[in-house]
């Protein structure tokens, strides 16, 4: 999508002169070097013919598939290395190979205050120091121990371990010594409430948990009543070695302190290794849904979904840095941290309020993680990149005349170029590189899951952070892997061609009026299937044969619930979620998802929830409206109050609803699509919250209760 352009005839008409003088002078040079031999001799050929291609192919030749990578189309890949089949093998093979490279990374903590602000809140602000590095040896050193430690306090193999904690090296260092000793490792996600905690520890009757002292103490301790197998809590921290006022019975333990224990000469002792059949992982998903579900994790399916994610990120090697943020109990981080690890890639650790120089963390004037850090990798949420290009395109609002010109030539300039196949270095240099900055400014790869993204963003990122976004499809009962998109491939609203190590096939849901037979391409339910696709949920037998089902073949398959349809290059596109689709009154179905998709890039709106009630004939909304906009529309038509009267405004709530109206139009949306009235919500959605996961997706049920008096108002005309 351009940005508009408003500008000096003069200016536009000097512009494209230096740009066609540039044009010609680069363009032989730039036209050779996008020709990259192949190791047969022969040609990729540019960047827009390799977007062309076709990148998946249905193996029997029918519409509904099962549609292959064209690299797998005889066989499905399932391990990075030969005889490299299990998680613990992985690592030592990396460590084995880079000993004495940086593998984990944490920031040293310089100072820590109090931080008043204008309203009234306190914030705390941190002043933080350079990265402090764990090389691959030291790291292994570490696990290996830390391992003999646990087992030294009683945790036997195939005997279930929790761990509750933020995302910092320790989690990965625990989790590898889960791995190497066999230890099945249950993850629960930070942000989750105490029942949804209580309930993940005593369906799978944890004795040790691993978590950290502000965890411990915010939101374990006022559960451990409830959970009376547990028995040992090991906390990542040097904190106090003496507990007052926990219940008898509980031994709390420092992490170095357990390392020490099993580094003794008298509690070595041989460990029985892992098999690719054994659980590595019971990951509990963030409960979109409801009360969350242990997804049963192998070390082989781990091992074919990193695999197949690897082979979709070019020339990756032991140089790339990549950076840790989001919540490794979410199978997207933890696939993408062990994809390199596997490599021999370094992680630095960081957090999404130290992330950047603007974070709410950072202290004013110093460094945010990614300005220290540097990275080449990183991996995303659509929510994270959709709060970086509104606030990106709100300084540009705020830019004089020529700046605001020039950038929106060069950003129109370059989305020109990146459709041809070609860079654009001179914009990239002049333009974009104070924008490229706020993520260090060396990123090579920005890798997108967990929810769409919208076209806008996805252009934005291509354009402003000068690379490529690999956006991903996936599960946790697919181990995150799915399907990824190329990164020559600059099309938007597609998620690629499925990954080598799996096959998708589309199945017929006549109710919502998708088949495979549909022209011009099959639609229908997405089926995942292949070695990544996991064992199963935990202690969930009935929910195991709804989801999952193993053909004749011997193929394990998970019906995913998702509507997509396969392209005549073979990616995928998602349409549509089977949970998401509501049937009007009058008959006509509504996709929650698509109305929230298309009007998420309204500048008023943070963020928002469609509702639909079956027994209605109209769709209504909640909506978290952006500060900045809203004050100026209010402003604009003398509204006055404070942050919470102007949301509770009627006036204010149809001014916005004539503003969203205007852009689901735009949008395309049919009208009996688009809300017809809103409710405006003062808070923001945080996980904390429990209105969204930690992948920021809508927790309906939640929302639902929530603003069960604004629906009742909405729909009663009250």
């Amino acid at each position: 999508m351009k940005l508009k352009e408003d500008l000096n005839p003069m200016l536009l008409l000097l512009f494209h002169l230096m740009v066609s003088i540039y044009t010609i002078i680069t363009f032989l040079p730039s036209y050779l070097l996008s020709w990259v031999s192949q190791p047969d001799g022969g040609f990729y050929g540019s960047e827009e013919e390799r977007a062309k291609r076709v990148k998946a192919r249905s193996v029997e030749g029918c519409p509904e598939g099962p549609y292959r990578a064209v690299s797998a189309t005889k066989r499905l890949v399932t391990s990075l290395h030969p005889g490299v089949d299990t998680l613990d093998k992985v690592f030592e093979y990396a460590a084995t190979r880079f000993p004495h490279r940086d593998c984990l990374g944490t920031r040293e903590v310089i100072s820590e205050e109090d931080e008043q602000q204008s309203n009234g809140k306190v914030f705390k602000k941190v002043v933080l120091g350079e990265y402090r590095w764990l090389s691959y040896q030291e790291t292994l050193t570490a696990v290996t121990q830390l391992g003999s430690g646990l087992a030294s306090l009683g945790q036997r193999p195939k005997t279930n371990i929790a761990i509750f904690c933020e995302t910092r090296a320790e989690w990965i260092i625990a989790a590898q010594a889960c791995f190497m000793y066999n230890f099945p490792l249950v993850t629960l996600y930070s942000t989750l409430g105490g029942p949804a905690i209580v309930h993940g520890l005593n369906e799978t009757q944890v004795t040790h948990i691993i978590t950290s002292k502000e965890l411990l103490e915010t939101r374990l301790k006022a559960i451990l009543i409830e959970v009376p197998r547990l028995q040992h809590i090991i906390v990542v921290e040097n904190t106090p070695t003496t507990w007052p006022s926990y219940p008898r019975g509980i031994g709390i333990h420092n992490m170095t302190a357990v390392q020490k224990l099993g580094a003794r000469p008298e509690n070595a002792r041989e460990r029985k290794q892992p098999l690719p059949s054994d659980i590595a992982v019971i990951m509990y998903t963030s409960g979109s849904t409801g009360i969350p579900k242990g997804v049963m994790i192998s070390h082989s399916n781990i091992l074919a979904g990193i695999t197949g994610m690897a082979e979709r990120i070019p020339n990756l090697c032991e140089e790339d840095t990549y950076i840790g943020y989001l919540p490794l109990a979410h199978v997207l981080e933890l696939s993408a941290e062990l994809v390199c690890v596997s490599h021999g890639c370094r992680i630095g650790y960081s957090s999404p309020q130290t992330l950047a120089d603007q974070s709410t963390k950072i202290k004013r004037g110093s460094k945010g993680d990614t300005s220290v850090l540097q990275p080449t990798l990183m991996a995303a949420v659509p929510e994270i990149m959709d709060r970086i290009y509104k606030n990106v395109m709100n300084k540009v609002e705020e830019m004089n005349c020529v700046q605001r010109t020039l950038f929106i030539l060069a950003y129109n300039y370059k989305l020109e170029q990146l459709a041809k196949g070609y860079s654009t270095p001179l914009c990239d240099r002049l333009v974009f590189r104070k924008v490229r900055s706020l993520l260090g400014g060396r990123t090579r790869v920005l890798l997108s899951g967990g929810a769409p993204l919208s076209a806008a963003t996805q252009r934005f990122m291509n354009v402003c952070f000068c690379c490529p976004v690999g956006q991903g499809y996936g599960l946790t009962e697919t181990c995150g892997a799915g399907t990824i998109s190329e990164l020559w491939d600059y099309s938007t609203g597609r998620v690629g061609g499925p990954l080598v190590c799996c096959e998708i096939k589309l199945r017929d849901w006549v109710e919502g009026g998708y088949r495979s037979t549909d022209k011009p391409h099959p639609r229908g339910e997405i089926l995942i299937g292949g070695p990544n696709i996991t064992m199963g949920y935990y202690k969930k037998e009935v929910k195991n044969q709804e989801d999952f089902f193993v053909d004749e073949n011997g193929q394990r398959w998970f019906c995913t619930g998702d509507i997509g349809e396969f392209q005549e290059d073979g990616c995928l596109k998602i349409i549509d979620r089977k949970k998401d689709l509501v049937k009007l009154q009058a008959g006509e179905y509504v996709s929650l998802g698509k109305v929230e998709a298309m009007l998420k890039n309204c500048p008023l709106i943070d963020n928002i929830c469609a509702y639909a009630n079956s027994d209605e004939i109209y769709v209504i909304g909640f909506v978290v409206p952006n500060q900045k906009h809203l004050l100026a529309l209010a402003d604009q038509y003398g509204i006055r109050g404070s942050w919470e009267e102007l949301c509770n405004s009627k006036a204010m709530e149809e001014l916005v609803l004539k503003v969203i109206t205007e852009a689901a139009l735009t949008a395309q949306l049919e009208r009996f699509e688009i809300p017809r009235k809103i409710c405006l919500s003062p808070e923001p959605w945080t996980p904390e919250t429990g209105l969204v996961t930690d992948a920021f997706k809508l927790k309906r049920k939640e929302l639902k209760t929530h603003y069960q008096d604004d629906i009742e108002r909405m729909y009663g005309g009250k």
